[in-house]
């Protein structure tokens, strides 16, 4: 590690935006943690002080046992006090950490919630798996293992100096730079050394989870290719190369324990000889004291045997830091502006009359290609309309536009004449989503549906399975209704998923359904099955179907079929087919013709 990458982790920690933020909101508590941190050490320090001074007072026979009383009741009380700070310490530590990260955590859900409708093109599995099973106890790691420790033995250094500054200038002059090997230097090497090694492990790791996730998700491919062993393979040799990592990293660790052990030795050593200097003869009990100065070096081994190691591993919680910073920016919320108020409450007191696009234009990069170009689209209380076009023309970004997902670089998207993006998590009242792929969760059918309004009752979810063609059949299983899904709905087909989906809306019960190539991937005669459900259980509502096909479209009002971001043909099926030339073709071409 040079020193271009300690300016860049110092740059990393000083730019933070998810740690420090809850080092200032529990600053108090905090402070408290150094501080019942310091009187931990300090007390064992103490007890050995005293203690030793006992010990050797109590061996000269004193006279009266009142001129050993001091140190008896002192030693007790540093005695009780010592396990008692070490107890509040731990309790108010952890309780700040988990205060902590559980803020951690709810800004994490709310930064991917951001982007919910995107987090698969932008990220991959493995690294949301390695932020949500690693990232976020590093973090708290960070605070436990190393700010901690180091703050709390920088304040045990100080006050040693100071301390001995009282006793003897020059010797407290040594022992700050002796202090300073174990405080300083051991920390140094060890961040410039096994920092560079643990970052490196780090990455590596991450790299097995995105390694791993990918081989569980294409197991069947590996399998059907007959190259399962080079899977194995491949992944055992990532594998080792961790574990020689590894390997090198607890070698430097244990060299390092063992020369922090060596300069303690050589601390106490001197500590014995400046005593035996300073504090010669029997007047006034002065050799009393070399005990006492002697045995309290002990206990600062505790204060900064862990700082070297806790410095090294800056490098992983750096690694941390960045991944989480660089997770999308939680917007402020708007809900306390009082004109956007306004605007949702008079919303929410109106009947859905139309949402609307007007001159829409949008690209998903400054300066490329418009993915939409000056797009206009009305869509009136209760018309079906059909958004059509090839791959990439444009259909699912007007989809995400329509729900206020995608904000448009020019135009506007209004519902009843307030933008879409405004409406927040308010757009869920008034427009529904069936899309390819609707995620069922490992969970009772009657949970899953029940996403679609968590006020729902179990006869409401029932009553939507039996419109959507589902209760007889699920009525049928052992555990019925009450029938666990699987993981990512394995327990049902692909139709089954979009009918439970279907479900879900009914029980939304949004004006506005936005269906986004829910048939993809079914076979014709269950795609038109699911169709016929889907237009039967919606009639009453505004649909609007992404699609990438014909079949079923003679049930819309509408069809627009879109090029290049723009509306190229566009009226209702039955004059399309009749008078259109290239909707002709298109149509035949859909039925194979």
């Amino acid at each position: 590690m040079n020193k271009n990458k300690l300016t860049e982790m110092r740059a990393t920690f000083a730019n933070d935006t998810w740690v420090k933020p809850f080092m200032a909101k529990y600053r108090k508590l905090l402070h408290l943690v150094l501080f019942l941190g310091f009187m931990t050490l300090f007390s064992a320090s103490a007890l050995m002080f005293v203690s030793g001074f006992l010990i050797s007072k109590s061996a000269s026979i004193p006279e009266n046992i009142m001129l050993v009383y001091v140190p008896i009741v002192l030693t007790r009380a540093f005695g009780i006090s010592r396990p008692v700070f070490r107890y509040i310490e731990r309790l108010t530590s952890h309780n700040w950490v988990l205060k902590m990260t559980s803020d951690l955590r709810l800004k994490l859900y709310r930064s991917l919630e951001q982007d919910a409708v995107f987090i698969k093109n932008k990220y991959k599995t493995g690294d949301i798996l390695a932020v949500l099973a690693e990232d976020i106890d590093h973090i708290q790691n960070l605070y436990l293992r190393t700010i901690f420790p180091i703050l709390i033995s920088w304040g045990i250094y100080i006050a040693v100096i100071i301390g001995l500054g009282l006793f003897s200038l020059p010797f407290a002059l040594l022992m700050m730079l002796m202090l300073a090997v174990v405080a300083i230097l051991l920390p140094l090497v060890s961040l410039l050394v096994n920092g560079a090694r643990m970052a490196a492990q780090k990455t590596a790791r991450n790299g097995l989870y995105d390694q791993l996730t990918d081989a569980v998700l294409g197991v069947g491919d590996w399998l059907f290719s007959g190259r399962k062993n080079d899977f194995l393979k491949s992944y055992e040799s990532s594998e080792q190369a961790v574990r020689e990592e590894d390997y090198r990293i607890k070698r430097f660790d244990r060299t390092r324990d063992f020369l922090l052990q060596v300069t303690f030795a050589i601390i106490a050593v001197a500590v014995l000889i400046w005593t035996s200097t300073v504090f010669q003869g029997e007047q006034g009990g002065a050799a009393n004291w070399i005990a006492a100065f002697v045995l309290a070096v002990f206990p600062l081994v505790d204060a900064f045997a862990t700082v070297p190691s806790a410095a090294s591993e800056l490098t992983i919680y750096e690694d941390s830091v960045k991944r989480m910073n660089a997770l999308p920016k939680i917007k402020e919320d708007e809900s306390d502006d009082s004109s956007h108020a306004i605007a949702i409450a008079k919303l929410n007191e109106q009947s859905f009359r139309e949402i609307r696009m007007d001159q829409v234009s949008f690209s998903y990069e400054t300066g490329s290609k418009l993915i939409v170009d000056e797009f206009t689209l009305a869509i009136p209380k209760g018309k079906k309309i059909a958004i059509l076009g090839k791959s990439g023309a444009g259909k699912s970004t007007i989809g995400k536009m329509l729900r206020g997902d995608l904000i448009p670089q020019k135009g506007s998207v209004t519902l009843n004449g307030v933008p879409t993006s405004e409406l927040g998590d308010d757009i869920s009242k008034w427009v529904g989503v069936i899309n390819q792929n609707p995620h069922l969760f490992d969970t009772s059918v009657l949970n899953n549906v029940r996403l679609g309004n968590i006020e729902a009752s179990d006869e409401a979810v029932i009553e939507a399975l039996y419109q959507v063609g589902l209760g007889d059949m699920i009525a049928a299983l052992p555990e019925g209704f009450h029938t666990s899904v699987e993981e990512a709905g394995g327990r049902f087909s692909g139709g089954e998923g979009q009918r439970l989906a279907l479900a879900r809306i009914l029980l939304q019960d949004t004006p506005i359904v936005l269906l986004d190539e829910p048939t993809v991937g079914l076979d014709p005669i269950t795609e038109q099955i699911l169709l016929d459900t889907l237009f039967t259980v919606l009639k009453d509502k505004s649909i609007i179907w992404i699609t990438h096909h014909l079949q079923g479209v003679d049930q819309m009002d509408e069809v627009v079929f879109i090029e290049n971001g723009k509306i190229e043909i566009q009226g209702t099926p039955q004059e399309l087919l009749a008078e259109n030339a290239r909707y002709q073709r298109l149509y035949r071409l859909d039925r194979g013709e």
